[in-house]
């Protein structure tokens, strides 16, 4: 009987009651004193966390993240003009819902990368759906869509992300068909969902890169609207750890 109740189980997808089953029954000595109610209550609990638990699986693999980084793993130590309490307040999610983008820049090296994943990857645990993207391998996502006739699919499912993020902004102007490709992104996500954009580059000269006036004005005015700004400073992390790490050796 608990043999078949347990395959059941599984066969409604409800792996994560069949699991706190097994170990209700391999510890009797823990569970006889509950209630039937008690018991099926516990169950339940462990199916919810479980769903929850495999969701953020999810979402962190659909997410493609450039590294593995978390919040908690973040250097505070060196000067690189970011604080726990700025970085705790962008861990919350209220801008996410709000729509609100996030803007980073900084010399190369920074931890511009390692900061946005790092802040995505805490979206993910949230339920928050995230995607990360080189801007040079979006726009070649979305030239290989347009040959194969699923552009505005690709279009589509850009704009049901809840948080795109886009890194090497401003390395290289865009083409006249990637600025009207990202027109139709920021089009789409304004006022829906967030972008978080890091660039080598200050905010300041991010018109230049974009290489049309009219169509910088509606891209940025898009992307900069309710944006919220993180500009790191100091010396290259690799290069700093490097440096820490020859002085170990001399030591």
């Amino acid at each position: 009987m608990n043999t078949q109740l347990n395959q059941r189980l599984r066969e409604l997808k409800l792996s994560g009651m069949a699991s706190a089953l097994t170990s209700q029954l391999e510890q009797l000595g823990t569970y006889e004193e509950l209630t039937f109610v008690e018991r099926l209550s516990l169950l339940l609990e462990q199916e919810c966390l479980t769903r929850e638990q495999r969701k953020q699986q999810r979402l962190i693999r659909q997410a493609r993240f450039k590294l593995s980084a978390s919040i908690q793993d973040i250097d505070y130590q060196h000067a690189r003009n970011i604080t726990k309490k700025r970085i705790a307040q962008l861990a919350q999610e209220d801008w996410i819902q709000r729509a609100h983008n996030l803007l980073i820049t900084g010399p190369c090296g920074s931890g511009k990368t390692y900061l946005a994943c790092a802040l995505g990857h805490n979206a993910c645990l949230r339920g928050i759906s995230v995607r990360y993207y080189r801007l040079s391998r979006l726009m070649l996502e979305l030239t290989q869509a347009k040959a194969d006739g699923t552009y505005h699919k690709l279009l589509t499912r850009i704009a049901k992300i809840q948080l795109l993020i886009i890194d090497d902004w401003g390395l290289e102007t865009l083409t006249t068909s990637h600025r009207h490709d990202l027109m139709e992104i920021m089009d789409d996500r304004h006022g829906h969902s967030s972008t978080m954009m890091l660039s080598q580059l200050p905010t300041d000269q991010w018109y230049a890169t974009i290489g049309d006036n009219t169509l910088a004005d509606a891209i940025l005015d898009r992307l900069m609207h309710n944006a919220h700004r993180l500009q790191l400073k100091g010396e290259s992390m690799p290069k700093i750890l490097n440096k820490l790490t020859d002085r170990e050796h001399l030591s």
